[in-house]
């Protein structure tokens, strides 16, 4: 009987745990849930026949690899940091991995060895990273079969409260890993505009955002994600001028996080004594220019920050829990941590509340034989779910995980080493299921008056 293992019972994994368990005894394979939380992992199978849970601590080393040993499959839901050790794990034991983190540099190291061992380790396999991957490889095929060329590319994505779900000042909810949210972005991002290579630093990423109008939805703001240059090879765009990829919120989140940035709440990096009894107040006041006593903090915050203090974000910082002062009771051990724990409790998802998941792909193309030659082509997915039980946002990463994981233990991809679903092995057959289980988009086009030919700008 085949195996395949699931790392990580949180947020985003109950689609992709129910399906597979629910196949298993159809198709012949063991599910396997590790979690540290093993009473998770029990209520996320159920009591399901041929599926078990089992503890893990991802932190150590020997609980990684018995988790993985004899495993065909392992789909990793585990925070980016621990994506090289899993994939490491999953090689030695000839086991494919399904990822929906992007690949590091790290687990990119083990191709070679992936490729001997005739193991795949697929990352970027969820929603953003993953099907946005995929609908963009379908619309860039779509257009270039018109005898379209793209002048631009720009994509945005993300999960966000659906419009009648809007029910805190961040309008923002946890449907996925808090740690996450908290440490997005840390890399910086670059892109191009108009043939300019354009690089955001982490400091400013949040203070430099755009509109994005989503039909039907309305107007979000969008702060750019990570490395879009890196995407023209990916998508085979290698002419465009302007390349975007960007991560969407609602309007005012971004103002909101440029100032717990700059404070440095974002740090990993510096491991802070006894935390867990220390107020989020107290952990402020270390990270301001100057100490001041406790009763201080939040008016030196507000003029570090060169803030209003009667404005929405200092009410927002507050909302957080940014100044209280009684112990975080934190169980981590950086300021990044403390964040995390205050997002899980003040932006928790409450009863009847939906997420929201969109995915935007905008091209602008130049059809030469055409009577109008230059058309904006915007492909769109919206998805909403139930943010308490089955969100958008566990389905939309968990369901193309799940297809992947699928092909693998049936031998349906033949493939080997580091890979990414813009190969059409994958995408062509997830896209199609995709859309048999409901997950489509909506195709509109607009015509422009004309399309700048020397720079690539409409």
């Amino acid at each position: 009987m085949k195996k395949v293992v699931i790392l990580g019972a949180g947020r985003s994994a109950p689609y992709l745990i129910r399906r597979l368990v629910d196949l298993g005894p159809e198709q012949g394979w063991e599910t396997v849930v590790a979690d540290m939380d093993i009473n998770a992992a029990l209520d996320r199978i159920g009591g399901a026949p041929q599926a078990r849970a089992i503890t893990l601590d991802a932190t150590e080393e020997p609980e990684l690899a018995a988790a993985i040993k004899g495993a065909d499959v392992v789909c990793n839901l585990l925070a980016p940091r621990f994506q090289a050790a899993v994939a490491r794990h999953c090689v030695e034991e000839g086991a494919h991995m399904v990822s929906v983190s992007y690949i590091s540099d790290e687990a990119r190291e083990l191709e070679a060895w992936a490729k001997d061992q005739g193991v795949m380790l697929l990352g970027e396999m969820g929603l953003d990273p993953g099907i946005d991957h995929m609908m963009a490889m379908d619309a860039v095929e779509d257009v270039r079969a018109e005898n379209g060329k793209i002048l631009s590319f720009r994509s945005f994505g993300s999960g966000v409260p659906a419009p009648d779900s809007i029910s805190n000042p961040l309008k923002y909810l946890i449907t996925w890993n808090p740690w996450n949210v908290a440490t997005a972005g840390r890399a910086g991002a670059q892109y191009m505009v108009d043939g300019q290579i354009r690089i955001v630093p982490h400091r400013r990423l949040f203070l430099h955002t755009w509109p994005v109008e989503v039909e039907g939805v309305g107007t979000l703001e969008a702060y750019p994600n990570r490395d879009s240059l890196s995407y023209r090879d990916h998508f085979d765009l290698h002419d465009v001028r302007t390349m975007i990829r960007g991560t969407l919120r609602w309007p005012g989140f971004c103002d909101t996080w440029s100032r717990i940035v700059k404070l440095g709440l974002t740090n990993t990096g510096l491991t802070i004594p006894d935390l867990a009894a220390l107020s989020p107040r107290e952990v402020i006041g270390m990270f301001l220019p100057l100490p001041v006593p406790a009763d201080r903090v939040v008016e030196a915050a507000t003029l570090f920050l060169e803030l209003n203090p009667t404005g929405e974000v200092i009410k927002n910082m507050r909302f957080l829990g940014l100044f209280d002062q009684e112990p975080s009771g934190c169980q981590g051990h950086t300021v990044a941590d403390m964040l995390a724990h205050l997002l899980e409790d003040r932006l928790a998802p409450q009863s009847g509340d939906h997420d929201m998941v969109i995915l935007v792909h905008q091209m602008d193309v130049e059809y030469p034989d055409r009577p109008t030659p230059c058309e904006r082509v915007t492909y769109t997915m919206v998805e909403t779910g139930d943010a308490l039980g089955m969100s958008a946002m566990a389905k939309t990463v968990g369901l193309p995980t799940a297809l992947a994981a699928e092909m693998m233990l049936r031998g349906d991809l033949q493939l080997s080493g580091c890979l990414l679903p813009t190969h059409d092995a994958i995408y062509k057959p997830v896209l199609a299921q995709l859309k048999d289980e409901g997950l489509r988009f909506t195709l509109t086009r607009e015509p422009l008056e004309g399309c700048d030919k020397a720079n690539g700008v409409i």
